[in-house]
């Protein structure tokens, strides 16, 4: 998600030449047909609106960029109410006095009687900084929205990355070990190569077609894991013992390829560790819309290949896998002794 961190830090898209030329173009319009009180407003109209709007502009801006993003949007509101009152007083306090200075100075051709009293002025004031105020916190939620919406579409493009990544992991490795299978069986000319491959061509079905679906039925996941542990039997000692328990009382989807390796788990550091009397013993229950899937096997400790380490990178993968696609709707748990390892995955779906 790193790649998100500088898209989310751009500044604000606010062009404030557009902004602001939009704003008090529509501000001088409006003004100027409120002070004239006509349809057809003379010049006199034009020079008092534009002076008036002069006025305005300062405090406003004041309001806009510097109270708004260092008061209000920080969540210090009692100071930004203080500061946006006194910019209010302070203001239209000396409204009249730079009015005066406008037009004795500028346009001293023209004599102005004042159109609005102090109240009036108060008036104006007060709804030009509440309004400007309103439209820039809309324009600011607009570009946020839109923003929020540019940075969930790369997240789940990530997401998907990522996903596929995994998969990709798992599949070249199953696949590898499946062709050593066969290639045992082929040497030693046993009959049950035959079976061998129907199975593996059941699996690999799954693994290209299905794999690829967002979500699959349990009763296909459960297909997959029996037919890789009638797969898997071909290449494991007699003394192994090998359970599958499971009940389906509802058909829930899955996101699919989730248990397979945490049963190849159990195979590939369980009954191949050289323990005596192995055993992988499988359950899962699925119904009230949650998914409970239990898995234990026996082990030894063996120094030569470094068990630990690669168990634990194949429970990271599946644990990444989960965290993505089960957020907050899944229970991962590991026990492990001496002699047994157990692994618990719990998803509730209602969640």
């Amino acid at each position: 998600m790193n790649q998100i961190k500088p898209f989310l830090t751009r500044t604000n898209a606010h062009n404030k030449v557009i902004f602001n030329a939009i704003l008090w173009s529509c501000s001088f319009l409006i003004l100027l047909f409120l002070f004239s009180g006509s349809s057809s407003p003379s010049k006199i109209d034009y020079i008092y609106t534009a002076s008036f709007i002069f006025t305005l502009i300062i405090p406003v801006c004041i309001n806009l960029y510097w109270l708004l993003p260092t008061y209000l949007k920080k969540e210090k509101y009692g100071l930004f109410g203080i500061l946006f009152i006194v910019n209010l007083i302070v203001f239209a306090e000396i409204n009249p006095w730079v009015f005066n200075i406008l037009v004795n100075n500028f346009f001293n051709d023209y004599f102005f009687i004042s159109y609005h009293n102090t109240i009036e002025i108060y008036f104006i004031f007060s709804v030009f900084f509440i309004l400007t105020a309103l439209i820039k916190l809309a324009e600011n939620w607009v570009y946020l929205n839109q923003l929020e919406n540019k940075t969930l579409k790369i997240q789940k493009q990530q997401i998907e990355n990522q996903l596929y990544y995994l998969k990709g992991q798992i599949n070249p490795h199953f696949l590898f070990n499946s062709l050593n299978v066969l290639y045992s069986l082929a040497i030693d000319e046993k009959k049950e190569i035959t079976n061998a491959i129907l199975q593996l061509s059941d699996i690999l079905r799954y693994v290209i077609y299905d794999v690829n679906a967002d979500k699959i039925s349990i009763r296909k996941e459960i297909e997959l894991l029996k037919n890789y542990i009638e797969f898997e039997k071909n290449r494991h000692v007699n003394d192994s013992t090998i359970t599958f328990d499971f009940k389906v009382d509802e058909d829930l989807k899955i996101y699919p390829m989730l248990l397979l390796p945490l049963l190849e788990n159990s195979f590939k550091h369980g009954l191949k560790s050289g323990v005596k009397n192995p055993y992988i013993d499988v359950k899962l229950i699925a119904k009230s819309k949650k998914i409970d899937f239990v898995i234990s096997n026996n082990f030894q400790e063996t120094k030569k290949y470094n068990t630990k380490e690669k168990k634990g990178i194949g429970l990271k993968n599946i644990q990444e896998n989960l965290a993505i696609i089960y957020p907050d709707e899944h229970l991962f748990s590991i026990e492990n002794t001496q002699t047994i390892f157990t692994v618990k995955l719990t998803i509730d779906l209602e969640k």
